[in-house]
């Protein structure tokens, strides 16, 4: 029996461990999965982790040099870097410092949560220099090739998959209308109060008028709990300022997505990765045009979706369809669409057809782990082509300008007794929740007082 491949995934935020996890799971089906979580203001609490549901065989936190550390002596097969573009690069350069020269080392996997629509030429440099760097879609695939041959970067690492997360049941409508309403938040879009109060305000009159649906508004995190994004104005705090109040059949829900997806009847948002998970099983979703369509807010990514709509139309009874040319180009496919053939010329659908995005990723990863040794990783980034950034992302993560840790960047705890190591624990956790109520409570003071 071939013994388990080791897999370690680096995560920043819940929803970076839910990506890297599972794309870890869709490229090395028999693994033995290792999870690190970044230090840092959005390491995920105990809660988050429990709601995405992706477990592994060991979970520890630590800073980018302890990782490097780790990945150095643990000798992993396959490492996936679910960070935000600077960690990436960190790590990279880290890896860099550690493999000079070709060498046996893991084979380095990066890529995106979600959408991509911001920062996409400095994200994607910043991720350059990983053996495989995943696309989402089609679209997404063709984008990035554009921007690292624009700069006379190598886009070979540029693999098309999809979403590793998209999958559940098909959609079975119990009639024309929509009974279950989910309108699905996001932290930082739209980024003022007050946007976020009237998307909330209009989720609570589509209650109101439809007395008959049930209106969920699902959260992200809990106040003081930090997702991806920094999130100032919590939908909880700002549901007590509704007028009149939440009425009855309108409510604010946490949970796993796919699960509350299970029964929704037509999934709202404003830009939010929701929305493919919710074309995926064909369930009715729309894109709000409330407040414009704009760059900031992410609704653009969804042009040409069929699924751009307002509130005021899906209080006339609007239940928006995908439009199926877009939705290919943007790597989903709806339940029971036909996918790539599979075994004996059967179409696959499905998840199955999910599979099938992962195969081309699947069969690198398995070329790149039967050979002898790997190339060193060779990050766009350099102190030639990038002399005055490159220095200051490394130094954010404790590494020296050559990739090496700073002096006494990877602490050893190894040797600590368990009252100290708890210590420190607490110290961190408590620095984190000074840092959330600045963001949460006294920026806000601030920022309105500075505009009087």
């Amino acid at each position: 029996m071939p013994e388990r491949k080791r897999v370690a995934v680096l995560a920043d935020s819940d929803t970076r461990w839910k990506w890297g996890a599972s794309t870890a799971r869709r490229l090395v089906p028999d693994h033995q999965l290792t999870g690190y979580l970044l230090r840092g203001r959005a390491t995920p609490t105990a809660r988050q982790l429990g709601e995405v549901g992706v477990r592994a065989d060991r979970l520890a936190e630590v800073t980018c040099a302890e990782f490097l550390a780790e990945i150095e002596r643990e000798r992993y097969d396959v490492v996936v870097l679910a960070l935000v573009g600077g960690a990436v690069q960190a790590v990279l350069h880290g890896a860099r410092a550690l493999w000079p020269a070709p060498a046996r080392r893991p084979v380095l996997v990066t890529g995106y949560v979600g959408v991509v629509y911001e920062k996409l030429a400095d994200g994607l440099l910043l991720r350059h220099g990983a053996d495989l760097v995943l696309a989402n879609s089609r679209h997404d695939a063709e984008r990035f090739r554009a921007v690292y041959e624009g700069v006379g970067a190598d886009s070979g690492a540029v693999t098309e998959t999809a979403l590793p997360f998209l999958g559940g049941a098909p959609y079975e409508p119990a009639g024309s209308r929509a009974h279950t309403v989910v309108f699905a938040v996001q932290p930082s879009v739209p980024d003022n109060r007050a946007d976020r109060a009237y998307l909330l305000e209009r989720a609570a009159r589509h209650a109101r008028k439809h007395p008959d649906r049930e209106v969920l508004i699902k959260l992200r995190s809990k106040p003081g709990e930090h997702t991806t994004h920094l999130e100032e104005q919590p939908y909880q705090r700002l549901a007590e300022r509704v007028p009149g109040g939440l009425p009855a059949n309108c409510r604010l829900v946490y949970g796993n997505m796919s699960e509350v997806l299970d029964g929704t009847d037509l999934l709202v948002t404003v830009s939010s990765t929701a929305a493919l998970e919710s074309l995926h099983r064909s369930i009715p979703t729309a894109v709000l045009t409330d407040l414009g369509i704009r760059e900031a807010l992410g609704n653009h990514h969804f042009l040409g979706s069929g699924c751009l709509a307002s509130w005021d139309q899906l209080d006339s009874g609007l239940l928006p369809e995908g439009d199926p040319v877009w939705l290919a180009a943007h790597g989903v496919r709806p339940a029971g669409a036909p996918g790539p053939a599979g075994p004996a010329g059967e179409a696959a659908v499905g998840t199955a057809a999910d599979a099938d995005a992962y195969a081309v990723a699947r069969a690198k990863v398995a070329g790149l782990l039967a050979a002898a040794r790997l190339p060193s990783p060779a990050p766009h980034y350099t102190l030639t082509t990038a002399p005055g950034y490159l220095p200051g992302i490394l130094a954010r993560h404790r590494l020296a300008p050559d990739g090496t840790p700073l002096p006494g960047a990877a602490r050893q705890e190894a040797g600590e007794s368990r009252l100290r190591r708890q210590l420190r624990a607490h110290l961190r956790e408590a620095a984190r929740g000074a840092y959330r109520h600045g963001v949460q409570r006294v920026a806000p003071v601030i920022r309105r007082l500075g505009e009087l």
